[in-house]
């Protein structure tokens, strides 16, 4: 048996990485799939920052098991992020709606976790990270798009509110993706 490869993506500020360490903490064994990316390091998002020149080397030697560009970076999901998924455990990964698509062919058991909140909550989250100013959180919110027209049909996707507090959001995912574990 396979784990799934849970999808989490939704438009900038929604919360995804704190929504994915709640939903970690609260179900042991749920890995969370650490990514690289092009760009330095921050303290707000664990991930491996690499330069293009090494991005584009590991790219080369099979080290991804999925890489795609947006917004001017690079990003991928090591294979070793993965490995649990041959051994039936899930797996949640921050992805853009962009690599859905690539996603969906890889992982046959892609389950997608679309985070949602209003366009002021956003704007205020975003804020509060002080590396924008208003004019580029604007730019940012206004090219929010929805979930890709090719994403095939068989692929679940849960939509939860993640207006609230995070573990609301992490326990609503929870619930969606075990049903067993809420019955009981």
């Amino acid at each position: 048996m396979s784990g799934r490869l849970i999808a989490v993506v939704g438009p900038s500020g929604v919360g995804k990485d704190t929504v994915m360490a709640e939903m970690a903490a609260r179900r042991p064994g749920l890995h969370v799939a650490r990514r690289a990316i092009t760009r330095p390091a921050a303290a707000s998002e664990p991930f491996e920052p690499l330069s293009e020149a090494a991005f584009a080397r590991r790219e080369a030697a099979g080290d991804f098991a999925l890489a795609w560009r947006a917004h001017g970076l690079a990003y991928a999901l090591p294979v070793p992020e993965l490995a649990g998924l041959a051994e039936g455990r899930d797996a949640l990964a921050n992805l853009s709606r962009r690599a859905l698509g690539a996603a969906a062919a890889r992982f046959p058991r892609l389950v997608v976790l679309a985070l949602e909140a209003p366009a002021e909550v956003l704007a205020a989250r975003l804020a509060g990270r002080g590396r924008e100013s208003a004019d580029e959180i604007a730019a940012r919110l206004a090219r929010a798009a929805p979930l890709p027209a090719d994403l095939p049909e068989d692929v679940p996707v849960i939509r939860i509110d993640n207006s609230g507090p995070p573990g609301a959001a992490a326990e609503a995912a929870l619930a969606a993706l075990y049903p067993e574990r809420a019955a009981s």
